[in-house]
């Protein structure tokens, strides 16, 4: 299904640096991150913990969605989605190749 420039225009990309990590208990897929836009802390749930250890995420700046309406999940809330894509059955994370500063926009 093909989108409008408009449509896309409504997304809010930016670039978050995850500042924590943990498994959420009862659960084997989802993580809770932490992550900084910059001017503001977020929370976000990421299935994402058979591919990732909570140790290996922390630093790491990610592309997430960050006009997503909240969501709860298990109990948790998430304010944002981190983009990824799925290759060999393994989930890849979009992230930035070169050090970028927190809350920057994706044109």
């Amino acid at each position: 299904m093909a989108i409008t420039i408009d449509d896309f225009k409504k997304l809010d990309l930016r670039v978050a640096k995850i500042t924590e990590a943990e498994k959420i208990e009862g659960t084997d897929k989802l993580l809770r991150l932490k992550v900084t836009l910059g001017v503001e802390e977020r929370q976000l749930v990421a299935g994402i913990a058979q591919h990732y250890s909570p140790e290996e995420l922390v630093g790491k700046q990610l592309i997430v969605v960050a006009n997503l309406e909240p969501a709860v999940i298990r109990g948790v809330e998430s304010n944002g989605m981190l983009l990824a894509a799925i290759s060999g059955g393994k989930i890849i994370l979009a992230t930035m190749d070169a050090e970028t500063e927190p809350g920057s926009k994706l044109t």
